[in-house]
Formats: structure tokens, sequence, C-alpha cells
């Protein structure tokens, strides 16, 4: 009973995630036909950004394709997809300034990214086997390898949930800053809210899926022990 109660949660949380993509697109695509008032592309705006809080070192780069942008900081690399690099938009400041905010969080030592670049060779390895022990374990009623199962897939959703502070505080930081520096006038941070704010229920939705995921499999794991 319980677990066809967790199903249904697991299938409106993945129906609460597909909202939160399309709104995120939605919105994007919404404020990319808005311009800012500065005349600043998503570069101009990451490439002060960056200056201004001393880190002159770390290159920006265009990449191919839509809402691909993202902060790498093995090689310390902004990459920001071509619509946000060239244009000169809500959306794209928006997104920008986002990543630039996790290029100061990774300067700054922000102990939440620490843990989750600490924790990402052991999620990268207990993601990929834990679908597999958890099929073989359910297939052939061995509770044992469910239960390894179990323990190497609450690494990859202890990586999400970890993943949420990173996302809300460089999205505060770059909006803070945005403001701060004058890259848009202040009827334009509604416009620049709705952004962040849209791409960080994606982020939500994504770790809610995967909680509810794990609090089933751990509910029949222990009723199948009873």
């Amino acid at each position: 009973m319980y677990s066809d109660w967790m199903f249904i949660l697991i299938i409106i949380a993945f129906i609460f995630s597909l909202w939160a993509q399309f709104r995120v697109k939605g919105t994007f695509n919404k404020w990319a036909k808005v311009e800012n008032s500065t005349g600043m592309t998503g570069y101009d705006a990451a490439r002060h950004m960056l200056d201004a809080n001393g880190l002159h070192d770390v290159p920006i780069e265009p990449v191919p394709g839509t809402l691909s942008d993202h902060y790498d900081p093995t090689k310390r690399v902004v990459r920001l997809s071509e619509p946000v690099y060239y244009e000169r938009t809500i959306s794209a400041v928006s997104v920008a300034c986002h990543e630039v905010g996790h290029a100061i969080q990774h300067a700054e030592h922000y102990p939440m990214l620490v843990a989750r670049h600490k924790m990402f060779p052991v999620v990268n390895f207990a993601s990929g086997i834990a679908p597999f022990l958890l099929i073989a374990g359910f297939l052939f009623q061995a509770m044992n390898l469910v239960g390894l199962g179990i323990i190497f897939f609450s690494c990859a959703v202890a990586f999400q949930l970890v993943t949420l502070p990173v996302e809300f505080n460089a999205s505060n930081r770059a909006r803070q800053l945005m403001v701060q520096e004058g890259y848009i006038a202040n009827d334009e941070e509604r416009g620049v809210a709705k952004v962040l704010n849209a791409a960080a229920l994606t982020y939500v939705a994504a770790a809610l899926i995967s909680l509810l995921e794990l609090i089933r499999y751990i509910m029949i794991f222990t009723s199948n022990r009873e």
C-alpha cells in the first residue's frame, strides 16, 4: 500500500519535472526577446563580473546549443551557449552571471561546492552501477544486491541534494552583483529573478524525484526483509 502511494508521488514529481523543464525554456525564450537597458551581451556581463571579482584569468568560451551553459571547475572556464554569449537580453545576462557565480564560488572555496567536487568521482561510479544492482536484485530476488544498489543510489541522491544550495547560492550572487554593478536597471530585476528561479526549479524537481525513488526502494527492501 505504502509503495503504491509512493509510486503515485513519483509520477506527480515526474510531471512536475516536465513542467519545470517547459517553464525554464518558456521563461528563457520570453526574456530572450527583451533587451537589457545597458546593452551588454552575456559575454560582456560575465567578463565584467569575473574581472570585478579578481578572476581575470578565467576565460569565457561560446558553446553550441541552447541552455548548455556551465562552469567547468577542472579547467576553470565559463562556457556560455551562443544565444547567451552573443545576445543583449535579460535572459543572456542572467544566465551568464549565474555561471560566473559558480566561478566565484570556486575561487572562494564555497563549502557546498567543495563538497560536490569531492563527491563527484564516487557519485560518477555509484550512479552508473546502482541501476544494474537494483534491477538484478529485484529480478533474482536477491535483497543483498538491492541493499547494495540502494547504498550506491543514495550517493547520487546526496549529490543532487548538495547541488541545490550550490545553484541557489550562485543565483543569489548573480542577482546581487548584477544590481550592485549596474548590469541591469532596478525594473529589470523581476525578469532576472524569473529566469533564475525557473532554472532552479529543474534542480528541485530532479532532486525530489530521486529522493522519492530512494524512499520507495528502501520501503520495498524493508518489506521484503520482514
